[in-house]
């Protein structure tokens, strides 16, 4: 794909969703740092908690990038899909006629 060659924050890369590169070391590293103290302080604040009783843990700050690109309606997935669902039509007509046992 043409945009990939694009600079990271180029305004036709970021109009497509891509937000890879966006941060850099810094910021992933501010990120990690603040999501080890929000866990640190959820452990402290469920100290001595029964586990059915315990907040839930805290989630990730969302990074650029990380998110997933695939989603159920993808074309690699829905081309997948379709080829999956031909091999079966022919697999059943090739039991129909006798082919198969």
């Amino acid at each position: 794909m043409l945009v990939r060659q694009l600079p990271a924050t180029a305004r036709t890369r970021l109009a497509q969703g891509d937000t890879d590169g966006l941060w850099g070391l810094g910021e992933h590293l501010q990120a990690l740092t603040i999501d080890e103290l929000r866990i640190a302080n959820w452990q402290r604040s469920n100290t001595g908690v029964k586990r059915g009783k315990q907040t839930k843990q805290p989630p990730p700050i969302e990074r650029p990038g990380t998110r997933k690109r695939r989603t159920k309606n993808s074309p690699e997935r829905i081309a997948k899909r379709n080829a999956a669902r031909q091999r079966a039509a022919e697999r059943r007509a090739a039991i129909a006629r006798g082919e198969i046992t």
